[in-house]
């Protein structure tokens, strides 16, 4: 009995020292933007490795389409799929470290800043600001997640630590 009692001490302790672990390695502040529409999330893509590349659509007032690449492989495309689309490819060694933009009804405008000083601006400047950031150093832009229909309603910003790519090719 006493050898079960500390086998599963253990366990908890094991867990919750995980999941401490984990809060210190990643953060989301919410969702910017007024909901609505369908869900959406990246983050089952994120087994490819990291974000390497976006693609987003726009109109002459919201952001309506939205797709990332991790690693070699470009995940699913959530939002409207008429019109032409922007591609923007990472350099080697480059994450996502920082998003800003505006809301109103829908999502606005979408600024991308990464650690090379490079700034990726999506839509129309119109609305009410947002800054989304890490909270922990050494950590970068991991998934998004919101709500979409013939546009972005909504967005949020998953944060943590840059992944071993699993399912990438060999750096060359």
């Amino acid at each position: 009995m006493f050898l079960f009692l500390v086998l599963c001490a253990g366990i908890l302790l094991g867990s919750s020292t995980a999941a401490s672990i984990q809060s210190r390695l990643s953060s989301f502040a919410g969702e910017y933007g007024s909901g609505g529409g369908t869900a959406f999330s990246f983050s089952s893509e994120q087994v490819y490795g990291p974000i390497t590349g976006l693609r987003v659509r726009e109109n002459p007032s919201h952001v309506i389409g939205l797709q990332f690449r991790y690693g070699d492989t470009w995940g699913t495309y959530y939002g409207y799929t008429s019109g032409p689309i922007l591609e923007i490819l990472l350099r080697p060694g480059e994450s996502i470290t920082q998003v800003s933009g505006k809301t109103a009804a829908y999502v606005n405008e979408l600024i991308f800043v990464t650690n090379h000083g490079r700034i990726f601006r999506f839509g129309q400047p119109s609305g009410n600001c947002f800054n989304d950031f890490p909270l922990y150093s050494n950590t970068v832009l991991r998934y998004v997640s919101g709500r979409y229909s013939s546009v972005i309603h909504s967005i949020g910003f998953h944060w943590g630590s840059q992944p071993d790519c699993v399912h990438c090719k060999a750096d060359e």
